[in-house]
């Protein structure tokens, strides 16, 4: 990534506020600090495992969801036993 390269989000859909406070700080982390700084901000951020899923996948969609099938896959996992999962953890709720 180039200073001349921006932070663009790719997909807003599910972002939070905080997501978003998170998005610009992150921004800020690279206008100020170059790719080092970023590095440093996206570190911290992976500490919260959701907001940092969430905020990739606004950033590259594409790669998380594909990784995101990757994974499933290799713990023999399909997208129909998820949903039967996220239902029952929905209902709970």
């Amino acid at each position: 990534m180039t200073k001349r390269d921006s932070l663009e989000i790719q997909d807003i859909s599910g972002l939070t506020d905080a997501d978003w406070a998170e998005i610009n700080m992150l921004r800020r982390a690279y206008e100020s600090g170059g790719t080092k700084a970023l590095s440093k901000a996206l570190d911290r951020l992976a500490k919260d495992a959701i907001r940092h899923v969430r905020i990739m996948g606004a950033f590259f969609p594409d790669m998380v969801r594909e990784a995101i099938k990757d994974q499933m896959a290799e713990t023999g996992m399909t997208e129909d036993e998820l949903a039967e999962l996220i239902r029952k953890l929905e209902s709970s709720a």
